[in-house]
């Protein structure tokens, strides 16, 4: 029975001791809001490789989607090739708004926020959260779950 006891404290105290949600430190929300700032203006200039910088380049980057899920940098450039740079397509402007982002531990930020691209009059659009973590060579997208 003292086990059980003592289960029956830790699940009551686990609540009490999650940390609540905290913004990221601001040196790394800065670095983090650039790398989307840099990769809407690679991908405004119709610069694909630009946009993918933003990306971690390793096999274990994942992207969900649309029910579907990528893995891996070069899956996933290749998957926005065929959508957005295929015969007769376009990349079009993209913006993103709403941007919320919120510290997950050190070196790692999550990111919720809008996402729309435009090509002529026409416009499609969603919603995102991406994990993006300080890696070696800066801060990268190391998961990115995005949604119309």
């Amino acid at each position: 029975m003292p086990r059980l006891a003592v289960a029956a404290v830790l699940l009551c105290a686990a609540p009490a001791l999650a940390q609540p949600p905290s913004p990221p430190a601001p040196a790394d929300d800065v670095a983090v809001r650039k790398v989307l700032g840099d990769q809407v203006t690679a991908w405004n200039k119709g610069d694909l490789d630009g946009f993918m910088a933003g990306y971690w380049n390793d096999e274990r980057l994942t992207y969900i989607s649309g029910g579907k899920s990528v893995r891996g940098w070069k899956a996933l450039k290749e998957r926005y090739q065929a959508a957005y740079q295929g015969e007769g397509k376009q990349m079009g402007q993209l913006a993103f708004a709403e941007l919320d982002t919120e510290g997950t531990g050190p070196g790692a930020v999550m990111v919720r926020g809008k996402w729309e691209v435009t090509v002529g009059k026409d416009a499609v659009g969603g919603w995102f959260t991406l994990l993006v973590r300080k890696m070696p060579d800066g801060w990268k997208v190391t998961h990115d779950h995005t949604s119309k």
